[in-house]
């Protein structure tokens, strides 16, 4: 049974259950592999150098593509987040296309800007550290999940893994403090 059905069908738990459905396929959860440690541990020293403690990395084929921190200070530019930054560095020496099949390592999960951009690029993968509501406790964060974004993306359908080295990442926000 298709969408279409269940809509006009007028059984609510039936529609319910197939919106439900259709959303956890886009953002769904996916675990850790062996090699992402290693890929977080990179965007957390990338985070390091950040105007904020934030980094990130783009990743395919065991291979990092492209790295960047928060540079929101330094370019005067307010949406020069890792991600964005590590975005427009990939597209340096990269097609859009080639977006697809890639795993983006972020020290903070995305911000909507940042979760907005990596679904409209069609990364296949996200893994990410501190969430949001732990980020909150350091900085101003807009209080939107990356999965809840996701799932309201139709068109999306990106694995998303969460809270790998969350502590190492939260600590450089204690680092940052004391500077």
């Amino acid at each position: 049974m298709d969408r279409r059905t269940l809509l006009t069908g007028g059984s609510t738990f039936l529609v319910a259950a197939a919106l439900t459905q259709d959303a956890q396929a886009r953002g769904r959860s996916v675990p850790v592999t062996p090699d992402d440690s290693r890929f977080m541990k990179i965007a957390i020293d990338q985070a390091k150098d950040g105007d904020f403690p934030f980094g990130a990395i783009i990743v395919r084929d065991d291979k990092v593509l492209a790295l960047g921190n928060n540079a929101t200070k330094r370019s005067h530019d307010p949406t020069a987040h890792a991600t964005m930054v590590v975005i427009r560095a990939f597209l340096e020496g990269h097609d859009p296309e080639d977006f697809k099949a890639t795993t983006i390592y972020t020290s903070g999960e995305p911000c909507p800007m940042c979760m907005g951009a990596i679904i409209w690029c069609g990364i296949q993968r996200l893994v990410y550290g501190a969430s949001i509501d732990q980020l909150s406790s350091k900085v101003d964060q807009i209080d939107v999940n990356a999965h809840r974004i996701a799932n309201s993306a139709p068109f999306a359908n990106i694995g998303i893994s969460s809270g790998l080295l969350a502590a190492d990442a939260m600590r450089l926000f204690d680092k940052a403090e004391k500077k």
